[in-house]
């Protein structure tokens, strides 16, 4: 290439570029700013940010922690003792409130404990040990209730939270997903459990299992747990809210 060529490139070659810059400007000036910084405007302020604070504002004010009591018969007049520690969910404006079977089978007395410090003695007003299920009465104004949409049932793959009371440390959110459904096969003979990959502990039995909406789709029951271990296995399981709604 000789000299006349070599400028006649470098001069094209600038022509493009100016062009380019030139469109380029044009662009800018039309477009609102935010069209091109999107992906970094939204990392900065947050809103990339994945949270579920949302969900458990409208969803765990529903959920309380739930004590059975024991009284000693050859001396009723003693304090009673903790026999049995879970959780429950408000279902409705009336008090009434599902929790496990299991939690509350063996309880001389109920006392549910609300997340504003409330404390109420409860009723049962119903039962299966088949399903795990009871539901009690408490006596209260304001109550919290916790929301449901029965037209958004539960899939393989969906983003959960349990909430209830582990180890009676105080209510705590754990996360995860839906990873199975119609489940069977467990000691309470009941065929169609949820199995989520979020912790469940004990204390978490009767708490609620919900969608990132926050809306009710189970009633945590069990942890799947081999000999003698304490679950830990990321399979636990949910009784869907088609059961009982």
């Amino acid at each position: 290439m000789n000299l006349k060529d070599t400028c006649i490139y470098i001069v094209k070659a600038m022509t493009f570029g100016l062009i380019m810059a030139a469109v380029f400007l044009v662009i800018t000036s039309i477009l609102p700013n935010h069209s091109l910084n999107t992906g970094l405007s939204s990392v900065h302020s947050g809103g990339a940010e994945l949270s579920f604070a949302k969900a458990v504002r409208r969803a765990a004010p529903a959920v309380a922690n739930i004590y059975s009591l024991s009284i000693d018969q050859r001396n009723p007049l003693n304090a009673s003792s903790l026999q049995g520690l879970g959780s429950g969910v408000i279902m409705s404006k009336d008090g009434y409130v599902l929790t496990n079977y299991h939690v509350i089978k063996k309880a001389d007395e109920i006392v549910i404990a609300l997340q504003d410090g409330r404390k109420f003695t409860a009723e049962v007003v119903g039962s299966d040990p088949v399903t795990d299920l009871a539901v009690l009465k408490i006596e209260g104004d304001n109550l919290p209730i916790v929301p449901f949409n029965l037209n958004n049932p539960a899939q393989v793959g969906d983003v959960v939270l349990a909430i209830g009371n582990p180890y009676n440390i105080g209510q705590t959110i754990t996360q995860g997903i839906i990873s199975a459904t119609g489940r069977n096969g467990l000691s309470s003979g009941y065929l169609d459990f949820l199995q989520t990959d979020a912790a469940i502990n004990a204390g978490n039995s009767g708490g609620a299992l919900i969608d990132t909406n926050g809306e009710l789709i189970g009633i945590n029951t069990a942890a799947f747990q081999v000999g003698g271990d304490n679950g830990g296995n990321g399979i636990s399981f949910a009784i869907p809210i088609k059961l009982y709604s």
